[in-house]
């Protein structure tokens, strides 16, 4: 039999998506073909530290693994440990922060190896919720009224800011912490009193924050894919939360009764329209991985607006991605399967002087 391919999948991290980045993990591991990888699984905690965890699978999703002291290891370097350099390719299984912003795909381009997932500039730019709104303006594809600031505004104009979303963007807004993803640290503020709350809470999260105009919406994803040069695109979904907005709860909680509804029951016109601006949105960030491009469908007036695109969307049994992939036939597996060969196709670039 052919040498197996060893795939360093990396997984936790210091973002408050964590948890949930550990269950993607776990959910990609249990379907991996274990005869054509040999899989090395990295684990970082939420303080930094990376380990290198050989013990069972099944104490991914729970966060125990991190107790499971005999099959960790902690004395190396990513840069110079055999293990580690003897890796083929590697899978960031990590959401926000840290993870799914550039930063840790700046450090597999260190290592001179290939990953699973956009680049340093498309996660870096598709991670900050203004940077790629500017962008998707520039490419035509619309979006919500908004405004930003820093949380060095903040402390000298409060005030000021205050009086400028109200002039510009009315009641209600939601208010995000602009480099978080599954909704982490998002208001909903449909007064002063709410909008002062919401902005000392996304700036637990953030320094820079971002306010959006609220409208009437219906919330609708699609998955896009590129594989050899072709971005691909599936049949959008809807979420129909549980509560006000899709929130984390909302999302994740076992309590919830949030519904996804793939494929999206909307008019075909539209769907095109969805499928058009998810191609579009990926090609303005220089998308090269699996992205999933998040819209609003204004219920009264119908209006369409890019919300944001995610570059290391969620793998877990009831995250959106894989399970609009799954719609369009194929399955969890293939798809995982899939996304480790556009790795694989990935230019190594060589810095060395000639």
């Amino acid at each position: 039999m052919p040498d197996k391919i060893k795939l360093g999948l990396v997984f936790g991290g210091q973002s408050g998506e964590h948890e949930v980045a550990r269950v993607s993990a776990y959910n990609v591991l249990k379907v991996i073909d274990l005869d054509k990888y040999d899989v090395v699984t990295i684990g970082i905690t939420k303080d930094g530290r990376w380990m290198i965890y050989t013990g069972d699978w099944d104490k991914l999703p729970d966060g125990s693994w991190e107790q499971d002291t005999d099959h960790l290891r902690t004395d190396f370097s990513v840069f110079t440990d055999p293990l580690i350099q003897s890796i083929d390719l590697f899978w960031p299984m990590m959401h926000g922060p840290m993870g799914e912003d550039g930063t840790i795909q700046g450090v597999f381009e260190m290592m001179n190896k290939p990953y699973v997932g956009c680049g340093v500039l498309a996660s870096a730019v598709g991670m900050d919720k203004v940077v790629s709104k500017i962008l998707f303006e520039r490419a035509g594809i619309p979006v919500v009224p908004y405004i930003y600031f820093y949380d060095r505004d903040w402390r000298k104009n409060q005030d000021g800011l205050v009086k400028d979303s109200e002039a510009q963007l009315g009641y209600p807004v939601f208010i995000k912490p602009v480099n978080m993803g599954s909704s982490v640290g998002i208001t909903k503020a449909h007064d002063r009193v709410e909008f002062l709350a919401g902005v000392d809470n996304a700036l637990q999260y953030d320094s820079k924050i971002l306010i959006e105009k609220a409208v009437n919406a219906r919330e609708v994803e699609c998955a896009v894919l590129e594989e050899d040069g072709e971005i691909q695109t599936t049949l959008p979904g809807e979420v129909v939360a549980s509560k006000e907005f899709y929130d984390y709860e909302a999302k994740y909680a076992d309590d919830q009764d949030s519904k996804i509804v793939i494929p999206a029951e909307i008019d075909s016109a539209t769907i095109a329209k969805i499928r058009a601006y998810a191609h579009d949105a990926f090609a303005a960030i220089d998308g090269a991985g699996p992205t999933r491009a998040d819209f609003f469908v204004d219920r009264d007036t119908g209006e369409l607006y890019i919300n944001e695109v995610n570059t290391m969307p969620g793998f877990t049994d009831i995250s959106m991605y894989p399970m609009m992939w799954g719609n369009m036939g194929v399955g969890y597996s293939e798809l995982v399967e899939r996304l480790i060969q556009t790795a694989k196709r990935k230019k190594v670039t060589d810095y060395t002087l000639k």
